[in-house]
């Protein structure tokens, strides 16, 4: 039996659709990352699964028992499952500690072990105005994680993080699977969040699941030009210039584009080995370059490691045909 059922939701609002037939499901320990954005009914969908939020159709089943939303219920939530919003609330000019012990179903020892994992044990003496936004998020967290929900909902956690707090929060997530045993979904607008960390992705556009799959499906093989932008660069070939560069027969393109991540190009001083060009602009981003080269009327990007050409050289960029997926 899967430990979270989402069938058939959707939700009306003013007339609008907000969320269209949703329908999917979780095992225990899965991580599901949703995508899609701003507007797409991300954060809805959450809230309707924590039972914060009504849906006009379709029902969703935690353990097996309807979550029971806010309709029928006059606390909404349920008890075990729990949401961060990006819009949390800390109280002003209380000690952390304080904040915690209120909360707090765990034992000493639990408690100082939750505190480890959320890196907030050097930060229970401190007024929640002497925070840092960071530090203030891993206190909210472990305020919800305190409670032993059984599946936590993030909604944007990252959003607002510096790089360095930003980092804490990612290792800290990974442990909640890990140590604590606690199940999530993740909401993030940053490909490398979700394609880094989760076991399966959900592409939400105008309130619809358009694509449903592995990180790795996600992203090399996206259902169109959509889903292939939000999980970073990519070149679109087109009629011949798409036979040229990938080598592949007339009866493969099927009158589709070709989509093109800037890695899968292999870029050569030798102009024989591939369709010639010339280099227009080479941008360097410390763990990598991008080349961006004109191939007659169209210009590619190519990423690639350190590369000993400047704008104006001639070069030549060639693909294999397993590195390019029609949308």
């Amino acid at each position: 039996m899967s430990l979270l059922e989402v069938a058939g939701v959707s939700l009306q609002e003013n007339g609008n659709a907000v969320l269209k037939d949703i329908s999917f499901s979780q095992q225990e320990f899965k991580k599901i990352a949703i995508a899609g954005e701003t507007g797409s009914g991300k954060s809805t969908l959450l809230q309707i699964i924590a039972g914060l939020t009504e849906p006009s159709s379709g029902e969703v089943f935690f353990e097996g028992k309807k979550v029971i939303g806010p309709a029928e219920k006059l606390v909404p939530g349920h008890p075990h499952i729990f949401y961060l919003s990006q819009q949390f609330e800390l109280p002003q000019f209380l000690r952390v500690e304080q904040i915690l012990k209120y909360a707090n179903k765990l034992s000493a020892q639990e408690a100082e072990d939750l505190y480890e994992v959320c890196r907030i044990s050097h930060l229970t003496k401190r007024q929640t105005n002497q925070l840092s936004g960071g530090e203030r998020q891993r206190i909210a967290l472990a305020r919800l994680l305190i409670k032993r929900p059984r599946l936590l909902l993030l909604d944007e956690p990252f959003s607002n993080l510096d790089g360095a707090h930003k980092k804490i929060l990612k290792s800290i997530i990974h442990d909640i699977g890990e140590k604590l045993d606690i199940t999530c979904i993740l909401i993030s607008h940053d490909p490398q969040d979700t394609l880094s960390w989760a076991d399966e992705i959900l592409v939400l556009h105008a309130g619809q699941i358009i694509q449903q799959g592995t990180p790795e499906q996600i992203y090399k093989q996206p259902v169109n030009e959509y889903t292939a932008a939000l999980f970073g660069s990519y070149n679109l070939l087109h009629g011949a210039m798409a036979k040229a560069l990938s080598a592949i027969p007339d009866t493969a393109l099927n009158e589709k584009s070709l989509l093109v991540r800037p890695e899968n190009f292999k870029i050569h001083a030798d102009t024989s080995q591939g369709t010639p060009g010339i280099v227009e602009q080479v941008k360097y981003y410390g763990s990598h370059y991008e080349v961006d080269v004109r191939l007659a009327e169209k210009i590619v990007t190519v990423r690639t490691g350190p590369v000993p050409f400047e704008a104006g050289d001639k070069v030549s960029v060639s693909l294999s045909p397993d590195d390019v997926w029609p949308v």
